[in-house]
């Protein structure tokens, strides 16, 4: 997925000179994911992967010098594939492997053109703004707060998104 998403977009040496042209959107918290990044060298802490908590094998590539932008998908179909193709092989993971060794890309994925909303803001790279939220005090970079009734600056957890976590106390 991450060599075909690179290919797909003109980037070649994700890894070395086309480095800082290469965003990746994934959407799966799952080894896809550590996959990805191994192979192309994107890192949540460079800015160059993104995530979303879709729960689908799911990545897009977006080249941010040409604005082309792939999203491809991993069909469940694939699985069955395997099964199909390799069934007198004993393991699971021998009949997965080699089907994907040899299957193509469409038997393997779906593989849509699409546009990437890609602002300053997202880019890799020190932060472009960095403002205080008004109930928490903790600071928001890059256009992620929330403009509250009355104006007032908030972070997501203390605006309309809520947090994640509860405050029981400070320690």
């Amino acid at each position: 997925m991450a060599l075909l998403g690179c290919k797909l977009i003109g980037v070649a040496d994700p890894r070395g000179v086309d480095r800082k042209k290469l965003i990746v959107w994934v959407e799966i918290d799952r080894c896809m994911t550590d996959a990805l990044s191994a192979v192309t060298g994107v890192r949540l802490g460079r800015r160059s992967l993104k995530y979303f908590d879709y729960g689908k094998v799911a990545a897009t590539f977006l080249n941010t010098e040409t604005g082309r932008a792939v999203r491809i998908a991993a069909l469940d179909s694939s699985r069955a594939l395997a099964e199909a193709r390799y069934a007198s092989l004993q393991s699971k993971k021998e009949r997965q492997i080699t089907t994907y060794r040899e299957a193509s890309e469409e038997e393997l994925f779906k593989i849509e053109a699409v546009r990437v909303d890609f602002k300053e803001t997202d880019a890799p790279g020190r932060p472009r703004t960095r403002l205080t939220c008004a109930r928490c005090s903790e600071g928001v970079n890059d256009g992620r707060e929330i403009i509250g009734e009355g104006g007032e600056v908030l972070c997501r957890p203390c605006g309309a998104d809520g947090a994640y976590y509860e405050t029981e106390s400070r320690l």
